[in-house]
């Protein structure tokens, strides 16, 4: 249960959120509309004055506690992976261990496999690509054994190569640990191939959140070029009519809406994502 308030000129955090405690949950929104800041609240790194955070049971925000970012059992990967360029992969991630009680050699082992940089463990950060250096900063994050890991747009800083070459990777994670994962994005194509559960935020507030299969209409998925012409035949049949035409699609009129405004601002930057998968 995660409950901040916080304000700043211009911006208000406001937000009161049941999330589950399993799966990858995506908090999908626009630049500015408060991702990160709800991440750094959860991990200690930003203090709301109104705050209140229970994870699995155990209380890291309320009236009389803040547990400080290094006492909470969370694993934290940024878009950039910030790697020490004088050491070695196997020296990052080693380093990584050794300002973790909870962490394992056995989990950095599990973690280096799991995505796929044994061969990398010699070379210097400067011989990787943007792909295998983030793929590095997240087996750094699992090996301190966290519970809960928190990711920022990992992947908004790669070209789309390497997205492609990452993604994989990140699916193989979700599928093969039980680890509740929280993971900012702004990118739908990244939404439907990871989450499990949405939250849509909107300057600073929840739009929605739910199941993938409630959520999905909130993110404007672009349409295919069949999906608009069935819009706009619809349309022309009601004569403009939306609220018939909503119904017409079997959709509600609210989705219907969102719809004729992705169709009217198409080339605004998200990604054709249905293309992208097919």
């Amino acid at each position: 249960m995660a409950q901040f308030h916080m304000e700043w000129p211009g911006f208000t955090l406001d937000l009161d959120l049941n999330m589950p405690a399993r799966g990858v949950t995506a908090i999908f929104g626009h630049s500015g509309s408060g991702k990160t800041t709800l991440l750094r609240c959860i991990a200690g790194l930003e203090r709301a004055p109104q705050g209140f955070l229970r994870f699995k049971g155990e209380a890291w925000q309320d009236e009389r506690t803040f547990l400080p970012v290094h006492k909470r059992p969370l694993g934290y990967v940024f878009q950039e992976a910030s790697l020490f360029p004088h050491l070695s992969v196997l020296g990052n991630l080693r380093y990584g261990l050794s300002r973790s009680k909870a962490a394992s050699s056995g989990r950095l082992d599990q973690a280096v496999e799991l995505l796929g940089i044994g061969h990398l463990l010699e070379r210097k950060p400067d011989r990787l690509s943007g792909g295998e250096r983030q793929r590095v900063g997240i087996a750094r994050a699992l090996a301190v054994s966290p519970r809960l890991l928190l990711m920022d747009e990992p992947l908004a800083a790669l070209d789309m190569k390497r997205k492609h070459e990452i993604l994989p990777y990140l699916e193989r994670l979700h599928r093969t640990m039980d680890l509740p994962i929280l993971y900012v994005t702004h990118s739908p194509d990244e939404v439907v191939r990871l989450a499990d559960h949405l939250v849509v935020m909107e300057d600073g507030r929840v739009l929605a959140h739910g199941t993938l299969a409630e959520t999905l209409p909130y993110i404007d998925l672009p349409l295919t070029m069949a999906e608009e012409r069935q819009i706009s035949e619809v349309l022309k049949r009601v004569a403009g009519n939306k609220s018939q035409a909503a119904k017409w699609l079997g959709i509600d009129y609210t989705t219907l809406l969102r719809r004729l405004k992705g169709m009217e601002g198409k080339g605004g930057g998200l990604e054709v994502i249905r293309q992208q998968l097919g």
